[in-house]
């Protein structure tokens, strides 16, 4: 498996992006809401329920909601791939006080970057202005999974911060499935 921080290399390179429609791309959505589905319920398998001590830890993220929300399915294609590279270099580092289940955790990375590459195949190079909002969401999901690797580096990705993390993770995928229905 390529290391995760050469999947966030390689999400940022294609800046200026598009899907093209080939047959496998055309059920890309339907496909897309089994992978959430499925990663959905391997957050929930990794991990135990919420720990109480972690609860006056909360913190509130603020996932840039807008970054899901442009009128072109194709940018969205592009942002929710963006999303899986974050979330896959998240999980894919300093786990070592994550208090979860090493097989599930493995069968999460696994699903998300097998539709990471899944998105790539369907996404090429396009010379146009309009590369998927002109950065911005780009800037605004970079900055949203920045705040959540400075949270875990600060409380030395300890159980808590993982904890907290594998909730946002799970509001984070909840709102990309939410998106994907209604496409």
């Amino acid at each position: 498996i390529m290391n995760a921080f050469g999947l966030i290399q390689i999400g940022l390179i294609l800046s200026s992006t598009t899907i093209i429609s080939s047959p496998q791309c055309n059920h890309l959505p339907l496909q897309q809401r089994k992978v959430i589905e499925n990663s959905l319920r391997l957050l929930d398998k990794m991990g135990k329920e919420f720990p109480q001590q972690c609860l006056r830890e909360k913190m509130s993220f603020r996932f840039p909601t807008q970054v899901l929300q442009p009128r072109q399915k194709e940018t969205v294609g592009v942002a929710i791939e963006e999303i899986f590279q974050h979330i896959f270099y998240i999980f894919s580092k300093n786990l070592t006080l994550a208090a979860w289940d090493r097989t599930v955790l493995d069968q999460f990375q696994n699903t998300l970057y097998l539709q990471i590459e899944q998105l790539e195949a369907c996404v090429i190079e396009k010379h146009t202005q309009h590369c998927w909002s002109k950065e911005v969401s780009r800037l605004k999901l970079k900055k949203y999974f920045q705040k959540i690797d400075c949270f875990l580096k600060d409380k030395q990705h300890d159980l808590c911060s993982w904890e907290i993390s594998r909730a946002e993770m799970r509001r984070c995928l909840q709102l990309i499935d939410k998106v994907t229905r209604k496409l």
